[in-house]
């Protein structure tokens, strides 16, 4: 598949639990008036490979394209859908059609024109296999064309009916760009993508920091804004700090304003420091994991994969290393995801006892000297490629995984790479787990995430579906849950598809994907969006 603001007069903190939007925030006394002006240094975990959000679909590219990029609806905190660049919409043929009434009064920040030509060129554009979209493309595999009624009125037609198409046009990552822009070279609109957004890219000094600076032309902020016109900022040094300590210390010091991705073991510090404050919100879609590879030895067969997902105590991991901070989500769907069921968190459970029993029935009964079992010779190895940019502690995490697969007699290799050798890794299917998670607003994450038609096993390239899993029982539930505008028949449909998952055995599941803010006292009108619970500073401010 969500923030606020803060300064600092009061020592004391509270928590506010929002059961939908999963929201979590301290509070503290503040100004009520905003002031415009002043630049807001932000620090986070990752650089982007590229600002185009189309391009790849990696979450540090929609947190960028948040501050600089508009989208044709927004959705609310309730997850209602709303006007945006579209001023209203019709759906017709039975689902198949959209038809698109737009703002007349748009403009990018390179000049051009927002209008249905500009529609047509990035829907195209998300779809088009040369511009490598995981994401946006993924999402939108329904798509068939463009038809241009009128300079300010797009229609756009579908293969099927997707029940969930405004929910992800309301991502940031399918936000309307400019076509002049995107005429370029990939990796030149990559370097400097223009959009409509309260802020401009002003330049990338890679490896070091984004740069953006207030649109002083923004006039078009969505309904669900806490205000329209241009942002009170002058500017944002959207800085990349890969050391969560480092981040953390810059933060305490009063050298940055906002950090992501505030460490586990700075939380208690900083609800102590009357300095900071924190802002937290759960994202929707599938949650953290390993997904298990089943096209290939040992998980093809199913007990092995079992018996891997038995043998990692995942719970235990959490505790120790993100010292219970961080909730355990045990099934498919992350808990603030719709129609999300707690159901079936149990069968992810830590259970050496029957991992050793599925071992032994699939005819792994024999160990080596080592303590790894072994069958015809050869041991139980699962690989495991780690990109160099996952955070420490996830490492640590799955080095725990690691220590108690091995009680149970897998030799589980965690392999290190660079982020670019790890898509070729991944691009190939050579990897027994890949390492992952998918944040979207809809269940429809499900047929993302586990539908054969995003396994593209039959050559190498970008495949949503690391598991290589193929059921047509599982295709049809969730074709159906996306054909119906019955609510109660959808969430039915999501049940049956979380169950046929679940009994699969293909994730090991660790935690929801949470944006984790810390604020500075001097920082006010922090926001979490409602549609992937990313942070926004449209709203944000500074006092001196």
């Amino acid at each position: 598949m969500i923030f606020a603001p803060i300064m600092a007069f009061l020592a004391v903190l509270f928590y506010r639990h929002d059961t939908d939007s999963r929201l979590r925030h301290t509070s503290r006394q503040q100004s009520s008036s905003p002031q415009k002006g002043g630049t807001l240094v932000f620090a986070t975990e990752r650089e982007p490979l590229c600002l185009d959000p189309h391009v790849y679909g990696d979450m540090p590219q929609v947190y960028i394209a948040e501050q600089y990029l508009d989208r044709l609806v927004s959705m609310d905190e309730q997850g209602a859908i709303h006007p945006w660049l579209a001023t209203s919409w019709e759906i017709t043929d039975g689902g198949l059609t959209y038809i698109f009434h737009l703002r007349h009064d748009v403009t990018f920040t390179d000049g051009t024109r927002f209008d249905a030509a500009a529609v047509k060129r990035n829907l195209d554009h998300m779809v088009d296999p040369t511009t490598q979209s995981g994401t946006a493309g993924g999402y939108i595999r329904q798509y068939t064309r463009t038809d241009i009624l009128d300079p300010y009125t797009a229609a756009v037609h579908l293969s099927s009916p997707y029940s969930a198409f405004l929910n992800v046009l309301a991502q940031g990552f399918l936000g309307i760009e400019s076509p002049a822009a995107l005429a370029r070279p990939r990796d030149v609109n990559c370097q400097s993508p223009v959009g409509s957004g309260p802020f401009i890219i002003s330049h990338w000094d890679h490896q070091s920091e984004v740069v953006l600076k207030r649109n002083p032309a923004y006039a078009w902020a969505p309904p669900t804004s806490p205000h329209q016109g241009p942002a009170w900022l002058e500017g944002i040094v959207w800085r990349f700090v890969s050391e969560p300590s480092v981040r953390f210390a810059m933060l305490q010091a009063g050298e940055v304003g906002v950090i992501d991705s505030v460490p586990p073991e700075g939380e208690t510090p900083a609800k102590a420091n009357p300095d900071v404050s924190l802002l937290m919100a759960d994202r929707p879609g599938n949650p953290t994991n390993g997904t298990l590879n089943t096209l290939r030895p040992p998980f093809d067969d199913i007990r092995v994969r079992e018996a891997f997902i038995r043998s990692a105590d995942i719970d235990g991991a959490l505790g120790s290393i993100f010292f219970h901070h961080y909730a355990r989500a045990g099934g498919p769907l992350s808990p603030s995801t719709p129609d999300y069921s707690p159901d079936f968190e149990h069968t992810k459970n830590y259970d050496p006892q029957r991992a050793n029993t599925l071992l032994d029935d699939a005819g792994w009964k024999k160990r080596d000297s080592d303590g790894y079992r072994i069958r015809d010779g050869k041991r139980l190895i699962v690989h495991i490629p780690i990109s160099t940019v996952l955070a420490p502690a996830d490492r640590t995490l799955w080095e725990q995984v690691q220590a108690t697969a091995r009680q149970t007699g897998f030799d589980v290799r965690l392999e290190p790479l660079s982020e670019t050798a790890n898509i070729a890794r991944s691009d190939a299917w050579d990897y027994d787990v890949r390492i992952g998670y998918w944040n979207t607003n809809t269940p429809d994450v499900l047929r993302i995430v586990f539908g054969s038609a995003f396994t593209n096993h039959f050559r190498h390239g970008i495949h949503q579906n690391a598991s290589g899993y193929s059921s047509p029982l599982f295709d049809g539930v969730v074709e159906q849950a996306l054909a119906t505008q019955d609510q109660q028949q959808r969430k039915a449909f999501y049940q049956q598809a979380q169950e046929i998952i679940a009994k699969a055995q293909l994730q090991i599941t660790t935690y929801s994907q949470t944006t984790r803010l810390g604020v500075f006292s001097n920082v006010h009108g922090v926001r979490i969006e409602p549609s992937l619970r990313v942070i926004n500073f449209h709203d944000a401010w500074m006092t001196p």
